[in-house]
């Protein structure tokens, strides 16, 4: 056999090994990450704002008309955790859709388009935030997404404080207990979740949240949130980070986040100390 031959057998042969690994590879993050449920992270949704935390309508609506026409049926962080501690049975293809601080776009834009495909939401709001600020909702706004009942609204602290970077741990214990008290006291509902304001958290922080009442607690970690792993820090699939909330990303990031969730913590980490070779790592 001539030297060229051989080598190019080597080479495919080796070509061959490589791709059942990374088969492989892939087949078992997607077993091991088997019963997870996407919780979706938004933030505002409008036409207005053009930056890393805004969906335009549009774009939000052909994504609840993606989830509504693929088989998805929107849970809440209740059904979630019922089925998991419980176990209730959860829909073929659970989902749940989050939005973070509590905006009045959420109100104006996403909440009609939730009512229109008939999907289940949550939000997390920063409570001294209603009635306050103009770009923020309002508590008659609140009761009336509540009384619809397809919106849930859970506590994002008392201010948005990053409770790591708190003065001290009452000042943390006093955001985590004081936003569940108003929403409470407002809505005549108990309050079990909260989302950590930009994720962060410690050992401290999460025996808090414990202490404070709360049944699980939420980060802005991209992946699944599964069965079996600590409730008090849960993934979520953030659905901003980037100027183009294109669809084809949406699915990406939602069907491939066994994938891409690891591929994004190495990207993520490496972006300290060595931001060029991260910026070879694909991630939507």
């Amino acid at each position: 056999m001539f030297p060229l031959q051989k080598r190019c057998r080597w080479l495919l042969a080796t070509a061959a090994v490589l791709l059942i690994a990374v088969i492989g590879f892939v087949g078992s993050l997607f077993h091991a990450a088997k019963g997870g449920v996407p919780v979706l992270n938004y933030h505002q949704i409008n036409d207005t704002e053009k930056n890393a935390l805004t969906v335009n309508t549009e774009q939000f609506e052909a994504q609840m008309k993606y989830l509504s026409e693929n088989g998805y049926t929107a849970i809440t962080p209740a059904d979630m955790l019922d089925a998991w501690e419980n176990g209730t049975k959860l829909p073929e293809k659970p989902v749940v859709i989050t939005f973070d601080d509590g905006y009045l776009d959420n109100y104006n834009h996403a909440f009609p388009v939730l009512e229109k495909y008939q999907l289940k939401a949550t939000i997390f709001l920063i409570s001294d935030y209603v009635n306050t600020y103009p770009n923020y909702l309002t508590w008659s706004d609140v009761q009336d997404m509540q009384q619809s009942g397809l919106i849930d609204f859970e506590s994002h602290t008392l201010s948005h404080e990053e409770l790591t970077k708190a003065p001290d741990l009452d000042e943390a214990k006093h955001q985590l207990t004081g936003s569940k008290q108003a929403i409470e006291w407002n809505l005549g509902k108990q309050v079990n979740f909260i989302a950590y304001p930009c994720g962060e958290y410690n050992d401290d922080i999460e025996q808090a949240t414990k202490d404070a009442g709360y049944r699980a607690a939420f980060t802005v970690n991209y992946g699944l949130a599964e069965p079996g792993e600590d409730p008090f820090i849960l993934d979520r699939v953030p659905i901003f980070g980037s100027n183009s909330h294109t669809l084809l990303r949406f699915k990406l990031r939602l069907t491939l986040a066994p994938l891409f969730a690891p591929l994004n913590k190495i990207k993520m980490d490496l972006r300290k100390d060595h931001p060029a070779l991260a910026s070879f790592i694909f991630v939507p």
